[in-house]
């Protein structure tokens, strides 16, 4: 089906922060799949985890239990929010199991979400994502979705009342050009939740696993929520998604409330310990926050305009979409433009200061600021 725009360009190897196309011609990837290749291209502990797995075993489904499964969803919680997991198969899916475990915890309860927040495609997380051109051909929408300014802390407080089932929100907001939510906003939704008893849900599907220099995006201002939501780059280029709750919670969806055929498989769930164990590492973080940083300013040395936290990151031109092509069919170096003035930037997590600095050199020869 015609649903995506897509390049011309087709990929046929990878390795590390290089990808390769058809041609045999190399480029520089800085989008990752979209968060998606935390540790690069065919990392060898992903690859060397998954061949195992599949050579043992490759499904039985969620009537029985498969180590990986359980020893994933342990190391997330203990990781994280120290409650339980849900696995499943990609963000959207994520999305679904908080929005139904928020219905549980609140029944017929109300929703708080931010203005261009995105939070998936299928029609709960499509109610959640107030974008209207994402929305509109696919009304009518499931109701009890209240949408607030992103930069409004008094009207989020407003919205959220004795109806609300949560709020959910992206600490960073990713598809509408890496919009990092002020630590004001977090800590009303916070207060507000915990006044009304409503569950603050964090959408880290894109932001979390290391983006952002902290483990979790909500760690830099230090505003847990009740429920998180993983997905991308936790499986590094695997399909995987986890909805993780705090220990309070961990028991509002019961048996039959929820489930997934191919959820927790032991294949994607032993790729994605794999990409844990490498990710959940302080010199790792720490070099994240390094990079960003060295980005970021290179970026601002160009006199373009950039924002963002860690490796996630976006700067500002004209013509992002025809600058994002010169990128990638020119300078091959592979990004991608969120709208008409804005290139969002989400290198693998382990990219080294030389191919940061390389990437700089051909941002600046695609926008003339050699």
């Amino acid at each position: 089906m015609g649903t995506y725009a897509r390049n011309p360009v087709e990929f046929v190897r990878g390795d590390g922060t290089r990808l390769w196309d058809s041609d045999g011609q190399e480029y520089l990837d800085f989008l990752a799949g979209v968060s998606v290749v935390q540790i690069g291209h065919c990392h060898p502990a992903l690859v060397e985890a998954v061949t195992e797995q599949a050579r043992r075993l490759m499904h039985v489904g969620n009537l029985f239990y498969t180590e990986p499964a359980m020893r994933l969803a342990a190391r997330l919680s203990e990781a994280s929010l120290g409650g339980k997991v849900f696995l499943c198969n990609s963000g959207a899916e994520a999305v679904e199991c908080a929005l139904k475990l928020a219905r549980r915890h609140r029944p017929g309860g109300e929703f708080v979400v931010a203005e261009q927040g995105f939070h998936g495609r299928t029609m709960g997380a499509l109610s959640a994502t107030s974008q209207e051109a994402k929305q509109a051909p696919f009304a009518p929408l499931v109701p009890g979705f209240t949408a607030v300014p992103r930069e409004d802390p008094g009207a989020l407080a407003a919205a959220v009342s004795d109806r609300t089932a949560a709020v959910l929100l992206e600490p960073i907001q990713g598809e509408s050009g890496i919009h990092p939510l002020s630590d004001e906003l977090l800590h009303a939704a916070r207060e507000s939740c915990d006044r009304h008893g409503a569950l603050l849900v964090f959408d880290e599907i894109q932001c979390g696993m290391g983006r952002t220099g902290d483990l979790w995006a909500w760690q830099g201002p230090g505003v847990r929520p009740d429920v998180m939501t993983l997905a991308k780059g936790l499986g590094g280029g695997l399909p995987i998604g986890a909805c993780v709750t705090t220990a309070e919670h961990a028991d509002t969806l019961g048996p039959g409330d929820h489930g997934s055929t191919f959820a927790g498989g032991p294949v994607i769930a032993a790729g994605a310990n794999a990409v844990l164990e490498v990710v959940d590492d302080p010199a790792l973080l720490t070099s994240v926050g390094e990079h960003g940083l060295r980005l970021i300013e290179g970026l601002r040395g160009l006199d373009l305009p950039a924002r963002g936290r860690g490796l996630m990151l976006a700067f500002e031109t004209d013509d992002a979409p025809g600058v994002a092509r010169r990128l990638l069919l020119e300078q091959r170096l592979v990004v991608h433009a969120t709208g008409p003035d804005t290139i969002r930037l989400l290198p693998p997590l382990t990219v080294s200061a030389a191919e940061v600095d390389e990437a700089l050199r051909r941002i600046a020869a695609a926008v003339g600021r050699c």
